[in-house]
């Protein structure tokens, strides 16, 4: 299986590492240079040891309504970056705790509406000016000679943090059935997590029925239908990913071909 490899941490969830995986002509991501995770708002001794050995550069990609309730615990060997993907007009899920309340009111016991919620999300992703801009801003960020790994991170690790994943692998030419693998993945590594939410959230908004059972799955899970909208939306608005690159990220190919150089063995 061609995907990003789970590291062990107490306290810090869906933490993935791109090396490893298989990319641009027969080579193979660099392992500990680029990794994706969850927040960073809890983390034992241990996970801060571990974190600062692995990591000289962390990226948020949450609002700020999300990083004043629950903000990054701070190391002082590591340079933090805030590079929100979403303003707050297009906030979705975001774990902000009033909006959240809201959402899952409504949608708790609607799959249908639950699943066309995140399928909008992902569109916005890909069709939202502020977001291309954003991603562009990560992607330069990345491409900075350094010494140690860079992370990046959402609330989940599963959407923003997981597109985040998505345009990395693109770059780095990871075969396509390849990403949407690597992106289903955090099915797995937060199954815990989503079991945990579900049941919180069905005791919370009072319901209890098969009904909310899959529209919590959808809020709170990756699905193979919102990572396919997103590549449908990129496709409409710029004609291929490549044109995205191009277009969205303003990469060129020797943007592309200097990453490849610094990521890929």
């Amino acid at each position: 299986m061609n995907t990003s490899r789970p590291l062990s941490f107490e306290k810090l969830h869906n933490i993935r590492d791109l090396g490893g995986m298989d990319a641009y002509d027969g080579k193979n991501i660099i392992s500990g240079r680029l990794i994706r995770c969850a927040q960073l708002s809890e983390l034992s001794d241990s996970d801060r040891k571990e974190l600062a050995a692995l990591t000289d550069t962390v990226v948020d990609f949450r609002t700020d309504g999300e990083r004043s309730e629950k903000p990054d615990i701070e190391l002082p060997q590591i340079s933090y970056y805030h590079i929100p993907i979403i303003d707050s007009l297009t906030a979705g899920i975001t774990r902000e705790k009033a909006a959240d309340q809201d959402l899952f009111g409504r949608l708790a016991s609607e799959p249908v509406k639950a699943k066309q919620y995140m399928c909008d999300m992902y569109h916005s992703f890909a069709e939202n000016d502020f977001a291309a801009d954003q991603y562009a801003r990560f992607i330069r960020l990345i491409m900075q000679p350094r010494e140690k790994a860079v992370i990046w991170h959402c609330t989940a690790g599963k959407d923003r943090a997981g597109v985040g994943a998505v345009i990395i692998e693109e770059l780095l030419g990871v075969e396509r059935a390849d990403i949407i693998e690597d992106y289903l993945m955090t099915n797995v590594y937060l199954q815990e997590d989503i079991t945990f939410l579900n049941e919180f959230v069905k005791k919370q908004a009072g319901v209890g029925d098969e009904m909310a059972d899959e529209a919590l799955r959808y809020l709170f899970g990756a699905d193979r239908d919102y990572i396919e909208e997103y590549y449908r939306t990129i496709d409409s608005k710029y004609g291929s990913f490549d044109g995205f690159i191009r277009d969205g990220l303003k990469l060129t190919a020797e943007d592309i071909k200097k990453m490849r150089s610094m990521y890929l063995t």
